[in-house]
């Protein structure tokens, strides 16, 4: 078992105590672990109540992650409006709507009518939302996403040059959950290579796109490894769900 697997297996474990430790404290050992890299850290605050969010807040961190458009609108109006909410989960496009006044980033977009729906919603609010496409990189059925090819296809659709209020600012992707460091090291490769094909080709021009958000609490650390610039952590901050 790989070092650096062995290390966030040992973090974890210490994540059960992280109601004796602060959520304050976590925060300061993550922000430890991020320095010499520029990824940001998204808070998984999905399932966590608002209380705990508002610590996180007030202990510097401005970046949260929800899951499910109602637990986010519930959020949103209860929190400070400075909040950087990121959307992470599956979005279901007659969801759209309630989130998109204020989303700041959209993670996981996974079909082109989905693109579309939020290129609408968009227009109505006068914004340009930023979202990821999420690339399939998990050997997990269960997990969304799309294929490399259907990622070229979308970009290459004769409608995609007519979305103006959306914004493709990287991919996302979520690994094999498993505890063999060199299956997740490739997957994560794999991703890397395929969003540095993008940057270098079809979006040569465009400097927005520029994010690889990849890694949660189990694997953030073999992420950076591989250019990650935004990871997902949740439990190493707010403890076990």
């Amino acid at each position: 078992m790989g070092i650096i697997v062995n290390f966030v297996r040992r973090f974890i474990n210490e994540s059960v105590k992280i109601g004796q430790m602060g959520i304050e404290t976590a925060l300061r050992q993550l922000r430890t672990a991020l320095e010499g890299s520029s990824a940001r850290l998204v808070a998984v605050s999905k399932t966590f109540p608002a209380q705990d969010i508002l610590t996180a807040y007030e202990a510097g961190q401005r970046i949260f992650g929800e899951s499910t458009a109602q637990e986010l609108n519930e959020k949103y109006l209860a929190l400070p409006k400075n909040i950087e909410w990121h959307f992470i989960g599956h979005l279901q496009s007659n969801k759209v709507k309630y989130i998109a006044p204020y989303v700041h980033l959209i993670h996981a977009v996974d079909s082109f009518k989905l693109l579309q729906t939020i290129d609408k919603e968009a227009a109505k609010n006068g914004r340009v939302i930023d979202v990821l496409l999420q690339l399939d990189i998990a050997d997990e059925e269960t997990k969304f996403g799309l294929s490399e090819a259907e990622i070229i296809d979308i970009i290459g659709n004769p409608s995609f040059p007519e979305l103006h209020h959306v914004r493709i600012c990287g991919l996302m992707g979520i690994a094999t959950q498993t505890e063999d460091e060199l299956k997740i090291e490739g997957e994560f490769i794999a991703l890397q290579r395929f969003f540095l094909r993008l940057q270098n080709t079809v979006f040569s021009d465009r400097p927005y796109f520029k994010e690889i958000s990849m890694g949660m609490s189990h694997d953030y650390l073999l992420a950076l490894k591989y250019g990650a610039s935004l990871v997902r952590v949740g439990s190493l901050i707010f403890g076990r769900r």
